[in-house]
């Protein structure tokens, strides 16, 4: 194994462990706000809240973050979050938490570092090597592990440890821990990324259609998935009536196929024809979606809402990362940075109307979900259509 290839293998791994964290804490984080007497509503609140803020902080990195510095920038990232989770944690186990604003302003915080770190990873790798199929290796590694804390949370939720009952404050400690792991593991990666010209440019940005149409997907596909699926495990207990125990059983089961299907698509499933697979990936779910929504059946809603999450990590080679990766090296840093502020704004709109729609029921999420993924998909085809021209050019 190459030098380039064991620091690439010891970042992802420092991505698993932050991953694992992420699906612990992640998973629970909407039942515990639930837990200490947050309704629906708020919850959905202080979580778009958060998503709005984290495209403001993404702003500010596209603006000012380098390439030079990133990695300690990541590392700083990452111990702030733990920090953040720790005062989360005490003022659970010390019975603070009807100190909402407090609260508030540390879930905004946590979520708005965590999409800061997430977003810095892949330009750090870029530094290294650029490629679709890397770019769907990450997206694997961060889907992968993800499931793997929501494994360790189904198993241990509700059980006995040492004669200490694991509660959603327990799997946020637990958090913690491989967190910090994660951070134990990225700070000691040796990489010397050197003088890289990094620069910003709007002009850039926007020179073509192919740009300026992938940020407009990113936009409409943000607030589709997140008006459908943001509250799902609110959704699983509370509209579908599962325990948060079967609900993270469920989320894992289904996770962990839709891992394996987007292994085996990206070696062996992925059609070529483009537009075949963005029908695969996106045309199913809609149907799906508009089917539950016009039949008001919530069998119809539990499957459209298996298959979406099945699908979730296919395809990543084709419907983001051509579109990525043809991007200037010096202007992929402001351009993920970028991306990530509008998938933001997307996710905080989401969340927005998803706490709104709740009151009217699970079908009536997807139906709304299924509107904003007509434009979704539209975006989606005109992306391949004029990529396709630009590669005959």
């Amino acid at each position: 194994m190459g030098k380039k290839h064991k620091v690439e293998t010891k970042i992802l791994i420092a991505l698993a462990f932050f991953s694992i964290g992420i699906g612990l804490w992640g998973n629970f984080r909407q039942l515990w706000l639930q837990d200490n007497n947050f309704l629906v509503e708020q919850i959905s609140n202080v979580l778009s809240v958060g998503a709005f803020f984290s495209a403001i902080a993404l702003f500010m990195c596209a603006i000012k973050l380098k390439l030079n510095n990133i990695q300690k920038f990541i590392g700083k990232m990452l111990f702030f979050k733990i920090i953040v989770m720790c005062f989360l944690y005490l003022l659970k186990l010390f019975h603070h938490t009807d100190i909402k604003l407090l609260v508030d302003i540390l879930i905004i915080l946590d979520v708005v570092l965590e999409k800061i770190i997430i977003s810095s990873i892949y330009p750090f790798i870029i530094t290294i090597e650029v490629s679709d199929t890397m770019y769907s290796k990450r997206k694997l590694v961060e889907y992968l592990f993800m499931d793997v804390g929501i494994l360790l949370g189904g198993l241990f939720i509700g059980k006995k440890l040492l004669h200490l009952t694991i509660n959603y404050n327990i799997c946020l400690f637990f958090a913690i821990i491989f967190i910090y792991i994660s951070y134990w593991v990225f700070v000691t990666v040796k990489v010397k990324v050197g003088k890289v010209n990094s620069s910003i440019s709007f002009k850039y940005l926007f020179k073509d259609k192919i740009n300026g149409l992938s940020l407009m997907y990113m936009l409409t596909s943000h607030i589709a998935m997140s008006t459908g699926l943001g509250l799902k495990m609110l959704m699983l207990t509370n509209g579908l009536k599962f325990s948060d125990g079967g609900a993270t059983t469920y989320l894992l089961l289904i996770g962990l196929v839709a891992d394996f299907i987007g292994i085996i698509a990206l070696k062996y499933l992925t059609p070529k024809n483009d537009y075949i697979t963005v029908s695969i990936k996106f045309g199913i779910r809609f149907l799906f979606y508009l089917l539950a929504f016009l039949s008001n059946s919530l069998l119809v809603v539990f499957i459209a809402i298996t298959w979406s999450i099945l699908i979730s990590t296919a395809y990543e080679n084709i419907i983001e990362a051509p579109y990525i990766n043809r991007i200037d090296k010096k202007y992929q840093l402001f351009f993920a940075d970028i991306r990530y502020l509008i998938s933001m704004i997307g996710e905080a709109i989401g969340l927005f109307f998803a706490g709104i729609t709740y009151n009217y029921g699970l079908p009536s999420m997807l139906g709304l979900s299924a509107f904003f993924m007509i434009f979704q998909m539209a975006f989606s085809y005109l992306l391949i259509y004029y990529r396709k021209k630009e590669a005959i050019k």
